[in-house]
C-alpha cells in the first residue's frame, strides 16, 4: 500500500506514513453522513475535510490556519487528503463548519471505537490502567444556577408521628444499577474549576475539563470520557468499567487511590475482573476511658486514632507498576496531539480533536 502511494505522490515522510496508516486502518467514508441531492448550494466534500482534520492531529498543528497554509504549499499532503489543486481548497469558515458537524455527530468517538473493535477484539488484555488528566480551556464559567427555594419551616417540638430518616444511598451504588447511556447522560460536561493533588502533595488548579482514559497494555487507549473539571474521578469509574468491558476482554483493573471504594471493587469483580487499587491510608477511632484526675472515680473518654493496616501484596505491587502506561498516554496526547492548547469552546468541540486518540 505504501509503495503504491509513494509511486503516485512521491517519497513519504514519517508523518505522511503515519497518516496513510491511520486512514488505511479506519476509513472515514463509511462513518460520514450521506448527502442526498438537496436544493441550494452543494456542500463541500466531507471526506477530504475529515482526512485534513486527521492530518492536523497527526502533524500536531494547533489551528486550522496552520493546516491551510501547509496544504497550499505541500502538494503531497494535498493529494493525500483528496484534493488535486490548491484552488479546490475550501475557505477556512467551511473547515470550521465541518469541524462542528464532525464534533456533534461524534465522528472521532465512532472512529476510535471502530479501530478498537477491529484491532483488539481477539486480544486478551492483561491490564487496564485508569486515570484522568486536566484539560485547560479558554472559557468562562457558565451562568450561576438559580438559588434553591427555601425549605418550609416547621414549629419546634416533638413530631406527632416520629419516623427515622432514610440513610442516604451511595451514588456509586446507584450507578451500578443504571445502563451505560443513562450513565453517560448524567455526567456533567460544563466548564468548571478543578483541583488535583500532585504526587508531591501540592494542589494544582485549572479551569476547563477532565479527560478520563482507560489504557491497555502497549499504551493503547480503549475508552475516553470527557467531564467537567469539578467531578471526582471515582464518579466516572463505573461508566468506564462498563464501556471498556463491552469493547475488550481484560483481566486486571489498575487504579490509584482516588478510586478506592468498596462499590468500585465490587462492580469490577461483578464484571469478572480483578481490581488492584492503591489503598487510602485510613484510621480507626479508639475510645479510651481514663480518670479525670489521679485517684478520681469520674472517668472521661479520650479519643485516639490508629492507622488501619492496608497495603498491596507483593504480587499486586508488581502489577500495579503497569499503571504508568496511562500517564504516558496523557503526556503523548498533550505533547504530540494538541491536547495542551485548546482553541475551541464547548465540551463537544474542544478537547476531543478528530482522531486524536486513534494512532496505530
Amino acid at each position: 500500500m505504501l509503495a503504491a502511494i509513494a509511486a503516485e505522490v512521491g517519497q513519504l515522510s514519517e508523518k505522511a506514513q503515519l497518516l496513510v496508516a491511520v486512514m488505511t486502518l479506519v476509513p472515514v467514508q463509511p462513518y460520514l453522513p450521506s448527502k442526498g441531492r438537496w436544493n441550494g448550494r452543494p456542500s463541500k466534500h466531507r471526506q477530504a475535510l475529515a482526512t485534513a482534520f486527521v492530518a492536523k492531529a497527526v502533524y500536531g498543528w494547533n489551528t486550522t490556519r496552520q493546516l491551510l497554509d501547509r496544504l497550499r504549499c505541500d502538494t503531497q499532503l494535498l493529494r493525500l487528503c483528496g484534493w488535486n489543486s490548491p484552488r479546490q481548497l475550501p475557505h477556512e469558515s467551511t473547515f470550521s463548519r465541518a469541524f462542528e458537524e464532525f464534533a456533534h455527530t461524534q465522528l472521532p468517538q465512532r472512529l476510535h471505537e471502530a479501530m478498537i473493535a477491529k484491532t483488539q477484539h481477539d486480544r486478551l488484555i492483561g491490564h487496564i490502567a485508569r486515570d484522568s488528566t486536566a484539560i485547560e480551556a479558554r472559557e468562562r464559567y457558565p451562568a450561576q444556577p438559580q438559588p434553591s427555594p427555601k425549605k418550609k419551616r416547621y414549629k419546634k417540638g416533638r413530631k406527632a408521628n416520629p419516623s427515622t430518616p432514610r440513610a442516604p444511598r451511595n451514588h456509586i451504588e446507584e450507578q451500578r444499577r443504571m445502563t451505560l447511556p443513562d450513565l453517560l447522560a448524567e455526567l456533567p460536561r460544563d466548564c468548571s474549576l478543578g483541583v488535583k493533588k500532585s504526587s508531591k502533595g501540592h494542589l494544582n488548579y485549572w479551569r476547563g475539563y477532565k479527560l478520563h482514559l482507560d489504557v491497555a497494555d502497549g499504551d493503547i487507549p480503549i475508552s475516553a470520557l470527557l467531564t467537567a473539571a469539578k467531578l471526582h474521578d471515582s464518579q466516572v469509574a463505573v461508566p468506564l468499567l462498563n464501556m471498556t468491558s463491552q469493547r475488550v476482554t481484560y483481566l486486571y483493573d489498575l487504579m490509584d487511590a482516588a478510586y478506592d471504594a468498596h462499590a468500585i471493587r465490587a462492580h469490577s469483580r461483578s464484571l469478572n475482573h480483578q481490581p488492584i487499587i492503591d489503598p487510602v491510608q485510613r484510621q480507626r477511632t479508639i475510645h479510651t476511658k481514663v480518670p479525670v484526675r489521679k485517684n478520681a472515680r469520674k472517668l472521661k473518654t479520650v479519643l485516639s486514632y490508629e492507622p488501619i493496616p492496608c497495603e498491596l501484596t507483593p504480587a499486586e505491587r508488581q502489577r500495579f507498576r503497569q499503571r504508568t502506561s496511562v500517564e504516558r498516554v496523557n503526556a503523548r496526547l498533550k505533547d504530540h496531539f494538541g491536547l495542551r492548547s485548546i482553541h475551541y469552546r464547548g465540551a463537544t468541540r474542544s478537547p476531543l480533536k478528530p482522531c486524536s486518540l486513534s494512532w496505530p
